[in-house]
């Protein structure tokens, strides 16, 4: 697409019979940006347009995110005052909320449920996150002042299930000019300063060169909210934490996050800024058409992926749905490719089920282990009944025995265009890039390679193994596994961010290696 500098074309732009849209980004600046956002479509594009117009197709827009990012943007949006409570120690009860839905489009509805204890007067500033010349967010809009009171702390119901049946303080309509992304709701209290998130994904239908799956579920199944209410707490007298008959509801605030990173900022955005955010940061800042999704999206439609040309999971990706990993299989045969810049990925099966007011998928249960429960597991896992194709055979390689701990990330194939341009030599290493889970145990797919090998140690200091992975796809696309929740840790250093401590290793943060590698493989998925 060619950039025209004539102002005085007017908005949108006739181009025969082609419409050139404006950037959403740009709808508030004009006129005073308009030499900036004027384009011309080749002849190609316009036909192509047309072609997806026809079709019913929503419009490429190669350029949203770029242009997203040209907007001011503010630190503001990070928690500045938080205090938890004294015997719910993930919580905090003096402000917080949920929303309705986790995933949204533009021009949808979406409730926001607040509760504060005491009754305090609140407002909610809406950001969305991304890179803004660094600050890593732009406020959208405030809502409010709103007349906040308690909400009910639910009961303990069957499956030990928390779910909230909250009142909304306000239905929001999403503007049609909100770009795909992930937004935080800052809930500020008039008669005290103490802040918390509620946190949503704007998704959408267009075409784009990168589908940036947000690992929900995985934020849900860690949630403690009120107490000791996530997946991994049950009244079993043999202490099995990896068993089914728990259920986990997103009808329900996000505790401040139990483990690995003690980030206040997790209050009430999952496991989002701790292990994903520095990723999205990166790809924004380097101005990658990237649009976003949860695992409930791609649960629902294989079309979801197969809009886009690569598909990447980040940091904690844990819990997928049988749907999901049949989706994303599919997807792989179709010739999209996936990044799996993740650990202990597609661990467990784990279906939806609606809410008791009939929203659908609402409510997750751990109720299998993809590939089944080795016999190393019984001593953690147990009553799994459902199966799934070993993940293995999607991701290149699963979660191995033990399965978490701390290491470098180790080169094994220097030679590899994965590692071109970093300068890396059999067995350079980049320190503590491993943990605090990974991956290991390659499938046997034909032309697999490993392109970096070693050995992590937890904190009794039981060694284990990884094996970061690349494979071929059957239309000329790839497959990628870093092997490490840690991955998105290299690319970026966002405000507000602390590097994890665990199993007595670190990452060291931004390392041009890793953005180098991230970049070679973009290149080879997207092109350009």
């Amino acid at each position: 697409m060619r950039l025209s500098k004539n102002p005085s074309i007017p908005w949108p732009v006739s181009c025969g019979t082609v419409i050139v849209l404006c950037p959403p980004a740009y709808l508030g600046t004009w006129p005073a940006k308009r030499e900036a956002i004027m384009f011309e479509p080749t002849r190609r594009e316009a036909i192509g347009a047309l072609a997806a117009i026809s079709a019913g197709i929503a419009p490429r827009q190669a350029e949203l995110i770029r242009a997203e990012n040209a907007s001011p943007g503010s630190t503001d949006w990070q928690l500045t005052y938080v205090k938890f409570d004294a015997k719910a120690k993930y919580r905090q009860s003096l402000i917080e909320g949920y929303c309705t839905r986790m995933s949204v489009k533009a021009g949808e509805k979406i409730g926001i449920c607040v509760s504060t204890d005491p009754a305090s007067p609140f407002s909610i500033d809406i950001y969305r996150l991304g890179y803004y010349g660094g600050s890593g967010g732009r406020l959208m809009r405030t809502l409010g002042p709103f007349a906040g009171q308690p909400q009910p702390t639910p009961v303990v119901a069957k499956k030990r299930l928390r779910e909230c049946q909250w009142e909304p303080c306000v239905t929001l309509e999403v503007p049609k000019d909100w770009p795909s992304g992930v937004y935080l709701g800052k809930l500020r209290a008039k008669n005290h300063r103490y802040h918390s998130y509620i946190t949503f994904i704007v998704t959408d239908d267009r075409p784009a060169d990168v589908l940036f799956q947000c690992s929900t579920n995985t934020w849900q199944a860690y949630n403690k909210w009120p107490e000791n209410h996530s997946l991994y707490d049950n009244d079993r007298p043999d202490k099995k934490p990896l068993v089914s008959g728990v259920q986990v509801t997103f009808d329900r605030p996000f505790a401040r996050y139990p483990q690995v990173s003690d980030n206040p900022l997790s209050l009430g955005s999952g496991e989002f800024l701790l292990f994903e955010f520095p990723f999205a940061y990166w790809l924004e800042k380097e101005g990658y058409d990237v649009t976003y999704c949860t695992n409930e999206d791609v649960h629902n439609s294989l079309k979801t992926i197969t809009r886009c040309k690569a598909f990447l999971s980040v940091g904690h990706d844990e819990y997928w749905s049988r749907p999901q990993f049949d989706h994303c299989f599919e997807a792989v045969k179709r010739g999209v490719n996936f990044g799996f810049f993740s650990g202990n990925a597609v661990c467990f099966v784990t279906p939806f089920t609606p809410s008791t007011d009939g929203r659908a998928n609402r409510i997750i249960e751990r109720r299998g282990r993809y590939g089944g429960v080795q016999p190393v597991e019984e001593k953690w896992m147990a009553d799994l009944p459902e199966t799934g194709p070993n993940e293995n055979t999607l991701i290149g390689a699963r979660t191995v025995i033990p399965f978490n701990g701390s290491g470098d990330w180790i080169c094994t194939r220097p030679e590899h265009w994965l590692f071109t341009g970093t300068g890396m030599k059999q067995g350079d290493r980049i320190p503590g890039l491993v943990g605090w889970e990974h991956h290991g145990d390659p499938a046997d797919i034909p032309g697999l390679e490993i392109v970096a090998a070693g050995k992590t140690w937890n904190g009794g200091d039981q060694e284990s193994h990884y094996e970061a992975t690349i494979y071929p796809g059957p239309k000329g696309n790839t497959v990628f596994n870093a092997a490490t929740i840690f991955w998105a840790q290299g690319l970026a250093a966002p405000p507000g961010h602390w590097l994890p401590y665990v199993h007595n290793g670190r990452p060291h943060g931004p390392d041009p290696r890793v953005q180098q590698m991230t970049k070679n493989l973009l290149q080879k998925w997207i092109g350009g």
